[in-house]
């Protein structure tokens, strides 16, 4: 395979993520006591999203933005500050969902596509590689995120809550944070992750 082919061959498979991936990625609007903020977040279930628990603090309204247009109010049923998950309902139709991957499956080199709303351009998608697992990522509570991804597909401030897909289209991640140029961070998609998840859905908090 000479140069132009494999430039097409990684052309098509972020092309492809983006045209499957994108509609369910929303850019999310806060607004809080102190002020607004912005993030995003992705379709998970019919009318639900998954998204970075910090994008959602304090949140006392919400307003999630799709790429066809579409804008609906949201509401946070579940935070996790100790994951950095959070979990919207959203008062309104929303896009086919994205399929969940498992991160457990990554391998260091693989194809990752980064979707979101980086310093409020809705729509972005940006590409890389995995450059490693096992990452641990601290957060505001002093705890410590494990097995987080590490990725140099480019983030930036509201990318976070934003997904994080494999090369066929299945979030794998949620990004979360950025350490540094060509160096991006995403909490994974895993069974414990997937276990947070439904118990945020269900019950809206995870008890330890």
């Amino acid at each position: 395979m000479d140069d132009g082919e494999a430039l097409d061959a990684y052309s098509a498979a972020v092309v492809r993520v983006a045209e499957t991936v994108l509609p369910a990625v929303a850019a999310v609007n806060v607004r809080t006591a102190a002020g607004a903020g912005a993030g995003s977040a992705t379709v998970i279930r019919n009318g639900i999203l998954l998204t970075s628990a910090h994008v959602v603090t304090s949140a006392r309204e919400v307003g999630l933005a799709f790429a066809d247009g579409s804008a609906v109010e949201a509401e946070v049923i579940g935070s996790d500050a100790l994951s950095d998950l959070a979990v919207l309902r959203a008062h309104g139709a929303t896009p086919d969902p994205v399929p969940l991957g498992d991160a457990a499956r990554l391998r260091v080199g693989q194809l990752v596509v980064a979707l979101g709303n980086p310093r409020g351009l809705a729509g972005s998608v940006t590409a890389g590689i995995v450059s490693a697992l096992g990452r641990s990522l601290p957060t505001a509570t002093g705890r410590v995120i494990d097995e987080v991804i590490q990725t140099d597909a480019a983030l930036n401030p509201g990318n976070s809550g934003g997904a994080l897909a494999d090369s066929r289209g299945l979030l794998v991640g949620v990004n979360t944070a950025v350490a540094g140029v060509g160096l991006g961070l995403a909490v994974p998609i895993n069974a414990t992750t997937l276990e947070i998840i439904d118990t945020l859905a269900r019950a809206g908090r995870v008890r330890r």
